[in-house]
């Protein structure tokens, strides 16, 4: 009769052994638990992010597909956040080499993440940094990339993006700041709220002053060229 292979191997063996089972189990829990969400977020809206869930307001977010959404939207947050959205894979090195030389200069901290970068950490991460998290971001930005395709990534950060205080999402800062919902935007409304994305807590998209207002006009000038060159093409 012959023994399980475990049971004859010597002490350090059955360590070695049960450390790779256990790597194994770890690995495998980690997939499932990745992955699973990324299916069902594919077709489902988030019901929360854990930034809505630990913000000491509350939040209002009012879910709305992008082929509802004014097209303006989606141009507005390519021109204020990604340019390169439909052409890249999740990532901008250029983009990133160039916020790292900025902040390393001073002064106004900037951002290179993509909008495939902003959604992962949104839906599926926490805020902050540090290298598990940015690592994490990396692989979920993988992920979306790979499963969703850039009109879902595209749709689910216009829902769950930070615009204002307490609001999610495109359209919940519609009705805050203009009365009305996010599939009539004007060119300058849809501009406003790009603009305030990357500080909502600081900005208001309600008569701007400063530095919001100029970064404001810039975009709604840049939405031409986004619509002209194709730079939103993959929304289409």
């Amino acid at each position: 009769m012959i023994d399980n292979a475990p049971s004859r191997l010597k002490p350090k063996s059955r360590s070695r052994f049960r450390w790779k089972r256990l790597l194994l189990q770890i690995i495998a829990a980690f997939l499932i638990l990745s992955l699973v969400p990324v299916a069902l977020f594919r077709f489902l809206p988030p019901p929360f992010t854990l930034t809505m869930l630990f913000d000491e307001r509350g939040f209002t977010k009012d879910w709305m597909s992008l082929s509802e959404m004014d097209p303006d939207m989606p141009r507005a947050a390519i021109a204020a956040e990604d340019g390169k959205f439909c052409s890249h894979h999740g990532f901008d090195a250029v983009a990133i080499a160039q916020a790292m030389r900025h902040n390393a200069s001073g002064g106004r901290i900037r951002g290179g993440s993509t909008i495939s970068q902003q959604v992962a950490k949104n839906v599926f991460l926490w805020q902050g940094g540090g290298f598990v998290r940015k690592g994490l971001e990396a692989w979920f930005t993988g992920l979306v990339e790979m499963f969703w395709g850039k009109r879902r990534i595209m749709e689910v950060y216009l829902n769950v993006a930070e615009t204002g205080l307490g609001t999610y999402g495109a359209n919940a800062g519609a009705m805050r700041y203009f009365g009305h919902d996010a599939s009539r935007l004007s060119v300058s409304e849809a501009a406003r709220i790009a603009a305030i994305l990357p500080l909502p807590k600081k900005r208001a998209a309600i008569a701007p002053s400063g530095f919001t207002r100029r970064y404001g006009n810039s975009i709604a000038r840049r939405m031409a060229a986004v619509h002209r060159e194709g730079q939103d093409s993959c929304l289409r």
